[in-house]
This record gives C-alpha cells, sequence and structure tokens, in this order.
C-alpha cells in the first residue's frame, strides 16, 4: 500500500475536503434536511478547514493572521466571533422578563417556546464552553481520509458531549415551560379571584335602597314633616317673645336637638333613596351618593345642620334665632303635601285646607314681626306700636301674641280699621303688609273659586243634562207622568252615583290598563254566562271592554216577546220579572247574576225563534244591567273562530234541551237570510269600490291632459326656435304671448 505523507498533502488534502463537503451538503439539502442557510455550511467549512490546520501546531501557533496557518486562525476568529454573538442573544431570548412577558402575553410565550422546541429538533444547540454546535452539517463534513486515532476518538467525544449537552438543554426547557404554565395557572388564579372579588363587591354594593312611590317614602315624609312644621311655627315665636323663651327653656331645647336627630337621619334616607334610570330603580351606592350630592338640595341640607347654636355657649340660650338656617328643609313639606294630595280620596277639600294653613303660617310670622317691631321702637310709645307692657293686663304672654295675631289678620286682609302708623319704619312695614295683604286675598279668591267649581263640576254638568232634557219634553208637551218618571231616573243615578260615563273617564289609560280596570269590575259577572264559561281568557278580556251598563226604572220593559234581540242582558242589582202579555202576571223573577238573550245573538241555524225574544221582561223596580250587543260579539269573535264554533255548539245544546231547534234545518245548507246579508254586503262593498275607480279615472284624465297640453307647448316651441336652447329676449317674448293667450 502507498503511504501518504500527511505533512506534504494539505494543499490536496483541502482541495479534497472542499469536494467532498460540498457534495455532502448538496446530497443531505437535497434529501434530508433543507432548513439550514448557507452561513451554516460556509461555518461547517471553517469547522473544517480548523480540523485540519489544527495538526501543524508549529504554524497555528503564530500570532498573526498571515504565512502559514492564516486561514485557520481567521476561521477561529470568525467562529469565536459569531459563537459569542449567538451565546449572547440566546442568553437575552432566554432570560426571564415579567416586563416583557406583560407586554407579549400568553400567546407570544407559546410562540417562543415553539421555536426553541424546533431548534431541539433540528439540532441548533449551543456548547456551554463556547464551542459552537449550530451548524449539525460540520460533523459530516470531516474528512477522515487523514485523520488519526486521535483525531477520531475527540470526534466521538465531542459528538457524547454534544448529546449530554443537548439532553441537558431539553430537561432545562421542561423546567421553563413547566414554571411558565406554573405562572400562568398564577394569573389565572388571580384573575379568578379578581372576579371573585368583583362579585363580591357587587353583591355589597346592593344595598337597602327606598323606592320613592312606596309607601315607606311616603310614611317617612310624614315624620320629617313634623319637625320642619315645629321649625317654622315656634323659631320665630320663641325669638319675639322672651317669656315663651323662658318658662319652657328645657322643653325647646329636647324638642329643638330631637328635630336635629331627625334631619340627619333624613340625610341618610336621602342618600338611600332611589331614582329611575332608563326605567329601572338604580341600586348603585355610589351612583345613589353622586346623585344627591350633585343637587342643589344636598347644598340646602348641609347648611341645615350647621351647628350655629354652638354661640349658645358665648350668647346664652336667650338666641333661638341662631337655630334659623333649620328652616331651609321646608322642600320636605311641599313634598310630603304634594304625595298627600295625589293619595288622598278628597283632593279639593285638602287643596283648601292646605291654602289656609299657609295664610294662618303668613299672619303668625307677621304678628311675630310686628311684636318685635314694638319692642324695638318701646312698648306704648305711640298709638300704633303694642300697648305698654307694665299694664298689667297687656303684660301677659297671651294677650301679647293675641293682640299682634289680630293686628296681623286685620292687615292683611285689609278688612278692618287698624291704628295709623306714626313713625317712617313704620309706615314702611304697613306698606309691606298691604302689598302682601292684597296678594293674599287675591290667591283666596281666586283658589278657593276655583276648587269650589272643581267639585261642583260633576253636579253641574249633570244638572245641565237634566235642564235640557226638561226643556226638550215641556216644548214637545210630554205627559206629565212620563216627565215625572225621567225626572225620578236622572234623581235615581245622581243620589246612587251612576251618573259617571265609563269611556270618558277611561279614554286617557292605554288599554292594558283599561282591560284591567274591566276585568276587575265586570268579569266575574261576565263569567257567570253558561255560554261563556269555558271561553278563552283573551275573548272575555274583549268582551268585558264592551259591556255597557244600563239602568231601568220601575215598570220599564227590557224585552218584549217577538222583538228581534241585538243585545244579551246580565243583571248587575235589581229584580225582573217574566210576565205574561197582560205584563201582570209573572213566571219567574230574575235576581242579581242571571242572564237572558244570549241565544238570540248568536244566530244559531235552525232555531225555532230565529233571533226573536221569546218572553216579556219587565223591571220591578230600579235595576242596573250590563248589556253586550250582537254586533260587539261578532267583532269579538272574528279573531276567535274556535271561540266563535264553541259558542254556537253550545247555544245549540241549550236549544236542543229546550226543544226549540228544528235538526233538519241545522243539517241543511247555509241560512237563506244569511246569504242575503253577504249579497248585501257585496253590493255595499262594490259600491264603494266603483266610486274610488271612477275617482282614480277622473284624476287620471285630468292629468293625462296636463301632459298633452305641455307636449303641445314643447312642440310650437321646437317648431319656432328649432331645437336648441332659447334666448333670454326669445323666452320673455314666449311668456308674454302666453299671458296675452
Amino acid at each position: 500500500m502507498a503511504k501518504i505523507n500527511t505533512q506534504h498533502s494539505y494543499p490536496g488534502m483541502h482541495r479534497l475536503s472542499v469536494r467532498t463537503t460540498d457534495e455532502d451538503i448538496e446530497r443531505i439539502e437535497n434529501g434530508c434536511i433543507r432548513t439550514h442557510s448557507l452561513c451554516e455550511d460556509a461555518s461547517s467549512e471553517l469547522q473544517r478547514v480548523i480540523s485540519v490546520e489544527g495538526r501543524h501546531p508549529s504554524e497555528s501557533q503564530t500570532s498573526s493572521f498571515t504565512g502559514r496557518g492564516a486561514m485557520a486562525r481567521l476561521s477561529r476568529f470568525v467562529i469565536s466571533v459569531r459563537s459569542w454573538a449567538t451565546r449572547h442573544l440566546h442568553h437575552e431570548d432566554q432570560r426571564p422578563d415579567s416586563f416583557l412577558e406583560r407586554i407579549r402575553g400568553p400567546e407570544l410565550i407559546e410562540v417562543s417556546s415553539r421555536q426553541s422546541n424546533i431548534r431541539s429538533f433540528l439540532g441548533i444547540r449551543e456548547r456551554p464552553g463556547g464551542a459552537n454546535s449550530h451548524w449539525p452539517l460540520a460533523r459530516f463534513n470531516v474528512n477522515y481520509s487523514n485523520n488519526t486515532n486521535e483525531d477520531k476518538k475527540e470526534e466521538k467525544k465531542e459528538v457524547k458531549e454534544e448529546k449530554k449537552e443537548e439532553k441537558e438543554e431539553k430537561k432545562e426547557e421542561k423546567k421553563e415551560e413547566k414554571k411558565e404554565e406554573k405562572k400562568e395557572e398564577k394569573k389565572d388564579d388571580k384573575k379568578d379571584d379578581k372576579k371573585d372579588d368583583k362579585k363580591k363587591e357587587e353583591k355589597k354594593k346592593e344595598i337597602f335602597v327606598i323606592d320613592p312611590s312606596s309607601n315607606i317614602y311616603y310614611h317617612w315624609l310624614s315624620i320629617i314633616a313634623i319637625p320642619v312644621f315645629y321649625n317654622w311655627c315656634m323659631l320665630v315665636c320663641r325669638a319675639c317673645f322672651d317669656e315663651l323663651q323662658f318658662k319652657h327653656i328645657k322643653l325647646w331645647l329636647f324638642l329643638d336637638y330631637g328635630s336635629d336627630v331627625i334631619y340627619v337621619l333624613d340625610m341618610f334616607v336621602r342618600f338611600r333613596t332611589g331614582f329611575l334610570e332608563q326605567g329601572l330603580l338604580v341600586q348603585d351606592q355610589k351612583k345613589l351618593q353622586e346623585y344627591y350630592t350633585k343637587t342643589s338640595q344636598f347644598k340646602l341640607d348641609v347648611l341645615s345642620l350647621l351647628p350655629t347654636d354652638l354661640a349658645y355657649l358665648k350668647l346664652g340660650l336667650n338666641y333661638p334665632e341662631l337655630r334659623f338656617n333649620r328652616l331651609l328643609r321646608i322642600s320636605r313639606l311641599f313634598e310630603f303635601f304634594d304625595r298627600t294630595e295625589t293619595r288622598t280620596n278628597y283632593p279639593n277639600m285638602f287643596r283648601i285646607g292646605n291654602l289656609v294653613l299657609y295664610i294662618l303660617i303668613i299672619i303668625h310670622w307677621n304678628a311675630c314681626i310686628y311684636f318685635a317691631i314694638s319692642k324695638a321702637i318701646g312698648f306704648g310709645t305711640d298709638s300704633w306700636v303694642y300697648p305698654n307692657v307694665s299694664v298689667p293686663e297687656y303684660g301677659r304672654l297671651s294677650r301679647k301674641y293675641i293682640y299682634s295675631l289680630y293686628w296681623s289678620t286685620l292687615t292683611l286682609t285689609t278688612i278692618g280699621e287698624t291704628p295709623p302708623p306714626v313713625k317712617d319704619e313704620e309706615y314702611l312695614f304697613v306698606v309691606i303688609d298691604f302689598l302682601v295683604g292684597v296678594l293674599i286675598f287675591a290667591t283666596i279668591v281666586g283658589n278657593v273659586g276655583s276648587m269650589i267649581s272643581n267639585m261642583n263640576a260633576s253636579r253641574a254638568e249633570f244638572q245641565a243634562k237634566v235642564d235640557s232634557i226638561k226643556q226638550y219634553m215641556h216644548f214637545r208637551k210630554v205627559t206629565k207622568d212620563l216627565e215625572a218618571r225621567v225626572i225620578k231616573w236622572f234623581d235615581y243615578l245622581w243620589t246612587n252615583k251612576k251618573t259617571v260615563d265609563e269611556k270618558e273617564v277611561l279614554k286617557n289609560l292605554p288599554d292594558k290598563l283599561k282591560a284591567e280596570i274591566a276585568i276587575n269590575v265586570h268579569l266575574d259577572t261576565l263569567k257567570k254566562v253558561r255560554i261563556f264559561q269555558d271561553c278563552e281568557a283573551g275573548l272575555l278580556v274583549e268582551l268585558v271592554l264592551k259591556l255597557k251598563p244600563t239602568v231601568f226604572s220601575p215598570g220599564d220593559y227590557i224585552c218584549k216577546k217577538g222583538d228581534i234581540g241585538r243585545e244579551m242582558y246580565i243583571i248587575k242589582e235589581g229584580k225582573l220579572a217574566v210576565v205574561a202579555d197582560d205584563g201582570i202576571t209573572q213566571f219567574v223573577v230574575l235576581s242579581d247574576g242571571s242572564y237572558f238573550g244570549e241565544i238570540s245573538i248568536l244566530n244559531i241555524k235552525g232555531s225555532k225563534s230565529g233571533n226573536r225574544r221569546t218572553a216579556n221582561i219587565r223591571s220591578i223596580g230600579y235595576s242596573d244591567l250590563f248589556c253586550l250587543s250582537k254586533d260587539d260579539l261578532m267583532e269579538a269573535l272574528t279573531e276567535y273562530p274556535e271561540a266563535k264554533k264553541a259558542l254556537e255548539e253550545k247555544g245549540r245544546q241549550i236549544l236542543m234541551k229546550d226543544n226549540l231547534i228544528d235538526e233538519e234545518a241545522a243539517k241543511a245548507g247555509a241560512d237563506p237570510k244569511d246569504l242575503e246579508e253577504k249579497l248585501e254586503r257585496l253590493e255595499a262593498s262594490l259600491d264603494t269600490l266603483q266610486t274610488r275607480f271612477a275617482r282614480l279615472l277622473a284624476e287620471y284624465t285630468s292629468s293625462q291632459q296636463k301632459v298633452k297640453q305641455r307636449l303641445a307647448r314643447v312642440e310650437t316651441r321646437v317648431k319656432k326656435y328649432g331645437s336648441g336652447t332659447l334666448s333670454v329676449g326669445e323666452a320673455e317674448v314666449e311668456k308674454y304671448e302666453e299671458e296675452k293667450k
């Protein structure tokens, strides 16, 4: 075998290695791995050159990049720089950064973990010692033709070390992935805890809220109105009449601070009073607080609770006027009056009483101010002020207040004569009092007059109807007996409060509320009728809305034998008698809850009586009945065809029990009377269609004539001036000619 000298075969060996590695790279790239870049191939080539050059220690120990071994040193330098850069970048990528993780989110973390798994699968790793192993092709690019056993062992060791490093890196990656999973689980747990905390907070926020329309709120208004009214009446009286303050000081202190406690509680109530937002009652504490604090009433409430009476410590207890800021809570008193007016059944009487109360408070304040002015000027100094207190008759507290109240009433009502003023300030006060008195007198006359007229509005309207009927009967010369019966009938309606027109009263309500009121009033009576007992609820509601109350006087006939039945009746109150033709003999007496005429309004086929009445029914006394007309029933049954069939079947069964039905006629075809009615309806509808068609035809002909006229004008213009546009002068000439025509 020929020996190969390794010391002198470097150039050829270098060329051979380059060739073989290129072929290997192409084969591997085409067959298995196509993901490595050209940079990796170049680095593998550099590694191979280093391994070849490593066999020349004398040449590689030189410190410069020139001469022999320069290529190996240069390649080592490039590889070391590249490994340092990649290791540095890889270290920065793997460094845990909570800030970056918060920004990137879990999705980007998963993507980076996937990229690291792909790198581990492809064998792209780093050596901890600095040797780069990112190019797995380099291990295949080694030329084994001139390698010694030592080189092979070193390479095997390197391969084993690389495998160990790969395993360690995989373990580290798994640990990092587990850590990331734990972090994500902790984040999810924190999010769940936050959600639970939010739910708990929401539950806590749902506090007890008072509905302004509830009875609790109204009862609280009645409680808070008491201290407000007390302050408005007694503070000014105690401030002007010193004896009243001295004699009952303990009572006033107890009442004052008791009212302050109620004022404080009222502020808490206001913080818990709900309001409507989008039709729903708000129950959030923050919203309720913001809503109340933004109102002007909150500022007044705070001012009314300022502890101004702390000045008692310096000035003494003889100055109750320090508590005048408590008068700012008067809005609560007005709110209580408004709520009471809407709740009471006698609103007119309450308005009159409320007006009188306001007038008395004004007179009370004016009397106290008069006494205070008299005290400032001097008692008994002139004829206008209060007399001298040294006189025993005028020194009593009751006389002081009653005299002042009398003077105030005479002045404000401008009824009696009072002593004339003497000084300028007295004249000024009397002028102001006269002006206030004129306003009070005007309000009294206007409000009381309107209230009395409202109270008698229904009576006046009813009396107008009675007067008009009386005039008509007198003009037509009606008999006295019939006129007396008519007047008695009206008297019965008024005394029993049955003059109210239900439709007129309920016309402003929505249909649903009308139906509920009608159901509450009339449904029980309608259910007593046999044929309506098993009907649908919707049909019953429709029928209830169509019931009309009627009143019959004694001796009136509700129906007579042979009359055409156009309505049925339900007895609400009173007694009716089924009588013979003579009107005296009674067969049966019908009382409350009875009904009649239900068969005649159904038009049942085969009925022997048809839709005629079969008995005479007369009212014994005054009787109240509900009337349901045939037209209203048929109108309601158009939307309920199944209910119509059921009602007809029930009516047929009732007639069969009484032997009042002809079975052959019932089994026969349609009733000729029904066909005649249908034909009449068709004729009426055809007439209306003809009239509408005639109108449309007339409109069409008129519009066609107008179009023809416009076309004729256009043709004349084209003939005169051609197809071009008209100039201004030509257009004016044409208009002038058209005006002449």
